[in-house]
Protein backbone atom coordinates (compact mmCIF):
# COMPACT_ATOMS: atom_id res chain seq x y z
CA UNK A 1 0.00 0.00 0.00
CA UNK A 2 1.23 3.50 -0.80
CA UNK A 3 1.94 5.68 2.20
CA UNK A 4 1.61 9.42 1.60
CA UNK A 5 1.93 12.43 3.83
CA UNK A 6 0.88 15.69 2.21
CA UNK A 7 1.66 18.89 4.05
CA UNK A 8 -1.08 21.40 4.78
CA UNK A 9 -0.84 24.28 2.31
CA UNK A 10 -2.88 27.11 0.90
CA UNK A 11 -1.76 25.98 -2.56
CA UNK A 12 -4.90 24.47 -4.15
CA UNK A 13 -2.81 21.92 -6.06
CA UNK A 14 -2.33 20.04 -2.81
CA UNK A 15 -5.91 20.16 -1.56
CA UNK A 16 -7.95 16.96 -1.33
CA UNK A 17 -11.20 16.78 -3.24
CA UNK A 18 -14.26 16.47 -1.03
CA UNK A 19 -17.10 16.74 -3.49
CA UNK A 20 -19.30 14.05 -1.96
CA UNK A 21 -20.41 10.67 -3.27
CA UNK A 22 -21.19 10.23 -6.94
CA UNK A 23 -24.98 9.86 -7.53
CA UNK A 24 -24.64 6.39 -9.02
CA UNK A 25 -28.29 5.57 -8.43
CA UNK A 26 -29.50 8.91 -9.75
CA UNK A 27 -30.38 10.07 -13.22
CA UNK A 28 -27.96 10.45 -16.09
CA UNK A 29 -28.29 14.22 -15.72
CA UNK A 30 -27.43 14.10 -12.01
CA UNK A 31 -24.28 12.15 -12.76
CA UNK A 32 -23.35 14.62 -15.50
CA UNK A 33 -23.76 17.53 -13.08
CA UNK A 34 -21.67 15.79 -10.41
CA UNK A 35 -18.91 14.99 -12.90
CA UNK A 36 -18.96 18.56 -14.21
CA UNK A 37 -18.44 19.79 -10.68
CA UNK A 38 -15.66 17.26 -10.13
CA UNK A 39 -13.87 18.34 -13.32
CA UNK A 40 -14.13 22.02 -12.38
CA UNK A 41 -12.65 21.35 -8.94
CA UNK A 42 -9.75 19.38 -10.41
CA UNK A 43 -9.06 22.09 -12.98
CA UNK A 44 -9.06 24.62 -10.13
CA UNK A 45 -6.29 22.64 -8.43
CA UNK A 46 -7.99 20.17 -6.09
CA UNK A 47 -6.88 16.53 -6.17
CA UNK A 48 -9.07 13.52 -5.59
CA UNK A 49 -8.07 10.99 -2.95
CA UNK A 50 -8.13 7.21 -3.14
CA UNK A 51 -11.68 6.82 -1.83
CA UNK A 52 -13.10 9.39 -4.27
CA UNK A 53 -11.28 7.63 -7.11
CA UNK A 54 -12.75 4.30 -6.06
CA UNK A 55 -16.22 5.88 -6.24
CA UNK A 56 -15.54 6.62 -9.92
CA UNK A 57 -14.80 2.94 -10.58
CA UNK A 58 -18.44 2.16 -9.70
CA UNK A 59 -19.71 4.06 -12.75
CA UNK A 60 -21.15 1.47 -15.13
CA UNK A 61 -22.86 1.38 -18.52
CA UNK A 62 -21.64 2.83 -21.78
CA UNK A 63 -23.60 6.08 -21.52
CA UNK A 64 -22.33 6.80 -18.01
CA UNK A 65 -18.76 5.85 -18.92
CA UNK A 66 -18.92 8.31 -21.81
CA UNK A 67 -20.01 11.01 -19.33
CA UNK A 68 -16.96 10.14 -17.24
CA UNK A 69 -14.83 10.43 -20.37
CA UNK A 70 -16.28 13.87 -21.14
CA UNK A 71 -15.28 15.09 -17.68
CA UNK A 72 -11.79 13.68 -18.08
CA UNK A 73 -11.47 15.27 -21.52
CA UNK A 74 -12.32 18.70 -20.07
CA UNK A 75 -9.56 18.20 -17.51
CA UNK A 76 -7.15 17.14 -20.25
CA UNK A 77 -7.92 20.20 -22.36
CA UNK A 78 -7.64 22.62 -19.45
CA UNK A 79 -4.50 21.13 -17.90
CA UNK A 80 -2.61 19.80 -20.93
CA UNK A 81 -3.96 21.48 -24.07
CA UNK A 82 -4.50 19.87 -27.47
CA UNK A 83 -0.97 18.73 -28.27
CA UNK A 84 -0.53 14.96 -28.33
CA UNK A 85 2.96 13.84 -27.33
CA UNK A 86 4.30 11.47 -30.00
CA UNK A 87 7.14 9.04 -29.41
CA UNK A 88 8.51 5.86 -30.95
CA UNK A 89 10.49 2.96 -29.50
CA UNK A 90 13.13 0.48 -30.59
CA UNK A 91 13.98 -2.88 -29.05
CA UNK A 92 17.79 -2.62 -29.01
CA UNK A 93 18.36 -6.02 -27.36
CA UNK A 94 15.77 -8.78 -27.25
CA UNK A 95 15.04 -12.14 -25.67
CA UNK A 96 16.60 -14.45 -23.05
CA UNK A 97 15.63 -12.05 -20.26
CA UNK A 98 16.41 -13.27 -16.73
CA UNK A 99 13.13 -11.88 -15.31
CA UNK A 100 9.83 -13.78 -15.19
CA UNK A 101 7.33 -10.97 -15.90
CA UNK A 102 4.16 -12.90 -16.73
CA UNK A 103 3.13 -10.65 -19.61
CA UNK A 104 6.45 -10.68 -21.48
CA UNK A 105 7.40 -13.03 -24.30
CA UNK A 106 11.09 -12.07 -23.99
CA UNK A 107 11.48 -13.92 -20.68
CA UNK A 108 13.83 -16.91 -20.62
CA UNK A 109 11.36 -18.47 -18.16
CA UNK A 110 8.59 -18.59 -20.78
CA UNK A 111 9.84 -17.46 -24.20
CA UNK A 112 6.94 -16.54 -26.42
CA UNK A 113 6.32 -18.14 -29.76
CA UNK A 114 8.38 -16.42 -32.47
CA UNK A 115 9.74 -13.86 -29.98
CA UNK A 116 12.98 -12.47 -31.44
CA UNK A 117 16.32 -13.06 -29.72
CA UNK A 118 19.32 -10.87 -30.57
CA UNK A 119 22.16 -8.96 -28.96
CA UNK A 120 22.69 -5.21 -28.82
CA UNK A 121 21.94 -3.54 -32.14
CA UNK A 122 24.62 -1.39 -33.72
CA UNK A 123 24.68 2.38 -33.41
CA UNK A 124 24.12 2.60 -37.16
CA UNK A 125 20.97 0.50 -37.09
CA UNK A 126 19.54 2.36 -34.10
CA UNK A 127 20.37 5.74 -35.65
CA UNK A 128 18.65 4.77 -38.91
CA UNK A 129 15.47 3.88 -37.02
CA UNK A 130 15.68 7.12 -35.02
CA UNK A 131 15.75 9.06 -38.29
CA UNK A 132 12.78 7.06 -39.61
CA UNK A 133 10.83 7.75 -36.41
CA UNK A 134 11.57 11.46 -36.72
CA UNK A 135 10.36 11.43 -40.33
CA UNK A 136 7.13 9.76 -39.16
CA UNK A 137 6.44 12.62 -36.75
CA UNK A 138 7.77 11.27 -33.44
CA UNK A 139 9.43 13.81 -31.16
CA UNK A 140 11.04 11.24 -28.86
CA UNK A 141 12.72 7.90 -29.51
CA UNK A 142 13.18 5.37 -26.72
CA UNK A 143 15.98 2.77 -26.68
CA UNK A 144 14.65 -0.30 -24.82
CA UNK A 145 16.71 -3.27 -23.70
CA UNK A 146 15.72 -6.56 -22.08
CA UNK A 147 17.07 -7.64 -18.71
CA UNK A 148 16.70 -6.66 -15.07
CA UNK A 149 18.92 -3.67 -15.63
CA UNK A 150 22.35 -2.20 -16.24
CA UNK A 151 22.59 -1.80 -12.47
CA UNK A 152 23.76 -5.42 -12.39
CA UNK A 153 26.46 -4.97 -15.05
CA UNK A 154 30.05 -4.10 -14.25
CA UNK A 155 30.65 -0.40 -13.49
CA UNK A 156 32.30 0.10 -16.89
CA UNK A 157 29.95 -2.03 -18.98
CA UNK A 158 30.93 -1.96 -22.65
CA UNK A 159 27.26 -2.22 -23.65
CA UNK A 160 26.29 0.71 -21.45
CA UNK A 161 29.10 2.83 -22.88
CA UNK A 162 27.98 1.90 -26.40
CA UNK A 163 24.40 2.93 -25.58
CA UNK A 164 25.65 6.27 -24.23
CA UNK A 165 27.62 6.80 -27.46
CA UNK A 166 24.51 5.95 -29.49
CA UNK A 167 22.47 8.51 -27.53
CA UNK A 168 25.08 11.17 -28.28
CA UNK A 169 25.04 10.22 -31.96
CA UNK A 170 21.23 10.52 -32.16
CA UNK A 171 21.45 13.98 -30.61
CA UNK A 172 24.19 14.99 -33.07
CA UNK A 173 22.41 13.78 -36.21
CA UNK A 174 18.70 14.31 -35.55
CA UNK A 175 16.26 16.61 -33.81
CA UNK A 176 14.50 13.72 -32.08
CA UNK A 177 15.03 13.37 -28.32
CA UNK A 178 16.49 10.04 -27.20
CA UNK A 179 14.97 8.32 -24.16
CA UNK A 180 16.04 5.05 -22.59
CA UNK A 181 14.50 2.03 -20.85
CA UNK A 182 17.38 -0.12 -19.66
CA UNK A 183 15.89 -1.59 -16.49
CA UNK A 184 17.20 -0.79 -13.03
CA UNK A 185 19.93 1.84 -12.77
CA UNK A 186 22.17 3.14 -10.01
CA UNK A 187 22.34 6.86 -9.18
CA UNK A 188 25.72 7.00 -10.95
CA UNK A 189 24.35 5.38 -14.11
CA UNK A 190 21.35 7.72 -14.06
CA UNK A 191 23.75 10.64 -13.89
CA UNK A 192 25.74 9.26 -16.85
CA UNK A 193 22.53 8.99 -18.87
CA UNK A 194 21.65 12.57 -18.01
CA UNK A 195 25.09 13.81 -19.03
CA UNK A 196 24.80 11.94 -22.35
CA UNK A 197 21.57 13.82 -23.10
CA UNK A 198 18.79 11.48 -21.96
CA UNK A 199 15.95 13.63 -20.61
CA UNK A 200 13.28 10.94 -20.08
CA UNK A 201 13.59 7.36 -18.78
CA UNK A 202 10.94 4.66 -19.05
CA UNK A 203 10.61 2.29 -16.10
CA UNK A 204 7.07 1.06 -15.50
CA UNK A 205 5.71 -0.03 -12.13
CA UNK A 206 3.30 -2.22 -14.17
CA UNK A 207 0.65 -2.56 -11.44
CA UNK A 208 0.03 -1.91 -7.76
CA UNK A 209 2.48 -3.07 -5.10
CA UNK A 210 -0.24 -5.42 -3.81
CA UNK A 211 -0.71 -7.22 -7.16
CA UNK A 212 2.89 -7.06 -8.39
CA UNK A 213 3.92 -10.42 -6.90
CA UNK A 214 1.19 -12.14 -8.92
CA UNK A 215 2.90 -10.99 -12.11
CA UNK A 216 6.64 -10.91 -11.29
CA UNK A 217 8.68 -12.71 -8.62
CA UNK A 218 12.29 -12.21 -9.75
CA UNK A 219 12.33 -8.59 -8.54
CA UNK A 220 10.06 -6.36 -6.48
CA UNK A 221 7.84 -3.33 -6.96
CA UNK A 222 10.15 -1.46 -4.58
CA UNK A 223 13.12 -2.22 -6.86
CA UNK A 224 11.27 -0.39 -9.63
CA UNK A 225 10.40 2.53 -7.39
CA UNK A 226 14.09 2.90 -6.47
CA UNK A 227 15.08 3.29 -10.13
CA UNK A 228 12.34 5.88 -10.73
CA UNK A 229 13.71 7.86 -7.79
CA UNK A 230 17.28 7.52 -9.10
CA UNK A 231 16.49 8.90 -12.56
CA UNK A 232 14.43 11.76 -11.15
CA UNK A 233 17.27 12.66 -8.77
CA UNK A 234 19.54 12.90 -11.83
CA UNK A 235 17.16 15.42 -13.43
CA UNK A 236 15.65 12.94 -15.88
CA UNK A 237 11.88 12.87 -16.39
CA UNK A 238 10.21 9.60 -15.37
CA UNK A 239 8.06 7.81 -17.96
CA UNK A 240 6.36 5.37 -15.62
CA UNK A 241 3.04 3.59 -16.01
CA UNK A 242 1.64 0.10 -16.19
CA UNK A 243 -0.33 -2.61 -17.95
CA UNK A 244 -4.09 -2.90 -17.65
CA UNK A 245 -5.96 -6.19 -18.04
CA UNK A 246 -3.60 -8.60 -16.26
CA UNK A 247 -6.25 -9.63 -13.73
CA UNK A 248 -5.75 -6.69 -11.38
CA UNK A 249 -8.66 -5.19 -9.44
CA UNK A 250 -9.97 -1.64 -9.66
CA UNK A 251 -8.29 -1.03 -6.31
CA UNK A 252 -4.98 -2.06 -7.88
CA UNK A 253 -5.51 0.36 -10.76
CA UNK A 254 -6.31 3.25 -8.44
CA UNK A 255 -3.37 2.43 -6.17
CA UNK A 256 -1.05 2.47 -9.18
CA UNK A 257 -2.34 5.87 -10.30
CA UNK A 258 -1.98 7.30 -6.79
CA UNK A 259 1.57 5.93 -6.51
CA UNK A 260 2.49 7.57 -9.82
CA UNK A 261 1.11 10.87 -8.58
CA UNK A 262 3.09 10.62 -5.36
CA UNK A 263 6.28 9.80 -7.27
CA UNK A 264 5.57 12.90 -9.40
CA UNK A 265 6.28 11.07 -12.65
CA UNK A 266 5.94 13.20 -15.75
CA UNK A 267 4.73 10.66 -18.32
CA UNK A 268 2.38 7.70 -17.76
CA UNK A 269 2.22 4.97 -20.43
CA UNK A 270 -1.00 2.95 -20.23
CA UNK A 271 -0.53 -0.43 -21.88
CA UNK A 272 -3.62 -2.53 -22.58
CA UNK A 273 -2.69 -6.20 -22.34
CA UNK A 274 -2.50 -7.93 -25.70
CA UNK A 275 -1.61 -11.33 -24.26
CA UNK A 276 1.32 -13.06 -25.97
CA UNK A 277 1.20 -16.79 -26.80
CA UNK A 278 3.43 -18.85 -24.54
CA UNK A 279 3.34 -16.44 -21.59
CA UNK A 280 1.55 -17.12 -18.27
CA UNK A 281 -1.04 -14.49 -19.21
CA UNK A 282 -1.75 -15.98 -22.62
CA UNK A 283 -5.26 -16.99 -21.59
CA UNK A 284 -6.31 -13.60 -20.29
CA UNK A 285 -9.29 -12.15 -22.22
CA UNK A 286 -8.88 -8.71 -23.74
CA UNK A 287 -10.25 -5.75 -21.85
CA UNK A 288 -13.63 -4.49 -22.98
CA UNK A 289 -12.98 -1.18 -24.81
CA UNK A 290 -15.36 0.69 -22.49
CA UNK A 291 -13.56 -0.67 -19.44
CA UNK A 292 -10.33 0.61 -21.00
CA UNK A 293 -11.96 4.02 -21.53
CA UNK A 294 -13.01 4.09 -17.88
CA UNK A 295 -9.43 3.31 -16.83
CA UNK A 296 -8.07 6.11 -19.01
CA UNK A 297 -10.60 8.62 -17.70
CA UNK A 298 -9.97 7.76 -14.05
CA UNK A 299 -6.20 7.99 -14.53
CA UNK A 300 -6.70 11.46 -16.06
CA UNK A 301 -8.84 12.60 -13.13
CA UNK A 302 -6.23 11.36 -10.65
CA UNK A 303 -3.34 12.69 -12.77
CA UNK A 304 -4.69 15.90 -14.35
CA UNK A 305 -1.36 17.36 -15.51
CA UNK A 306 0.60 14.23 -16.39
CA UNK A 307 1.29 13.10 -19.93
CA UNK A 308 -0.93 10.00 -20.25
CA UNK A 309 0.18 7.85 -23.15
CA UNK A 310 -1.61 5.31 -25.30
CA UNK A 311 0.96 2.50 -25.39
CA UNK A 312 0.99 -1.19 -26.32
CA UNK A 313 -2.29 -2.90 -27.08
CA UNK A 314 -4.35 0.13 -28.09
CA UNK A 315 -5.02 -1.21 -31.59
CA UNK A 316 -5.81 -4.74 -30.39
CA UNK A 317 -8.06 -3.70 -27.49
CA UNK A 318 -9.68 -0.49 -28.71
CA UNK A 319 -10.11 -1.32 -32.40
CA UNK A 320 -12.42 1.22 -34.04
CA UNK A 321 -12.87 2.98 -30.69
CA UNK A 322 -9.24 4.14 -30.51
CA UNK A 323 -10.21 7.75 -31.10
CA UNK A 324 -12.44 7.74 -28.00
CA UNK A 325 -9.35 7.29 -25.83
CA UNK A 326 -8.08 10.62 -27.11
CA UNK A 327 -11.35 12.15 -25.90
CA UNK A 328 -11.16 10.41 -22.52
CA UNK A 329 -7.92 11.87 -21.18
CA UNK A 330 -5.11 10.56 -23.39
CA UNK A 331 -2.63 13.22 -24.59
CA UNK A 332 0.22 11.06 -25.88
CA UNK A 333 0.78 8.07 -28.14
CA UNK A 334 3.43 5.60 -29.12
CA UNK A 335 3.59 5.58 -32.91
CA UNK A 336 4.90 2.72 -35.01
CA UNK A 337 5.60 -0.78 -33.72
CA UNK A 338 5.96 -1.97 -30.11
CA UNK A 339 8.50 -4.35 -28.58
CA UNK A 340 6.98 -7.65 -29.71
CA UNK A 341 3.80 -6.58 -31.52
CA UNK A 342 2.99 -4.45 -34.54
CA UNK A 343 1.38 -1.01 -34.42
CA UNK A 344 -0.70 0.74 -37.05
CA UNK A 345 0.91 2.99 -39.70
CA UNK A 346 1.95 6.47 -38.53
CA UNK A 347 -0.11 8.18 -41.23
CA UNK A 348 -3.21 6.49 -39.82
CA UNK A 349 -2.40 7.95 -36.39
CA UNK A 350 -1.89 11.41 -37.89
CA UNK A 351 -5.24 11.21 -39.67
CA UNK A 352 -6.93 10.23 -36.39
CA UNK A 353 -5.42 13.24 -34.61
CA UNK A 354 -6.44 15.63 -37.38
CA UNK A 355 -10.02 14.35 -37.35
CA UNK A 356 -10.19 15.12 -33.62
CA UNK A 357 -8.70 18.61 -33.94
CA UNK A 358 -5.52 17.53 -32.16
CA UNK A 359 -1.91 18.02 -33.19
CA UNK A 360 1.17 15.88 -32.73
CA UNK A 361 4.15 17.33 -30.92
CA UNK A 362 5.47 17.55 -27.38
CA UNK A 363 2.96 17.85 -24.57
CA UNK A 364 3.76 20.06 -21.57
CA UNK A 365 5.15 18.33 -18.49
CA UNK A 366 3.53 18.84 -15.08
CA UNK A 367 4.96 21.41 -12.70
CA UNK A 368 6.72 20.05 -9.59
CA UNK A 369 4.56 19.79 -6.47
CA UNK A 370 6.59 22.20 -4.39
CA UNK A 371 4.81 21.85 -1.07
CA UNK A 372 3.97 18.14 -1.06
CA UNK A 373 5.88 15.79 1.23
CA UNK A 374 5.50 12.35 -0.30
CA UNK A 375 6.83 9.04 0.96
CA UNK A 376 6.59 5.83 -1.04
Amino acid sequence: MVQASVSTSSNPSNADFSGGVAPLAGSNEQLREWLDNLAQRIIAGERIGREEALELTQIEGQDNILLLCEAADRVRQACCGNTVDLCSIINIKSGNCSENCGYCSQSAHHPGKNSPVYGLKSTEEILAQAKAAEAAGARRFCLISQGRGIKYNSPKSAEFEEILDTVRQIIAETNIKPCCALGEVTPEQAQALSEAGVTRYNHNLETSENFFGDIVTTHTWRDRVETVKNVKAAGIQACTGGIMGMGESWEDRVDLAVALRELEVESVPLNLLDARPGTPLAGRPKLDPYEALKIIAIFRLILPEQIIRYAGGREAVMGELQALGLKAGINAMLVGNYLTTMGQPADQDRAMLEALGLQGGEAPIPAPQQSAKLEI
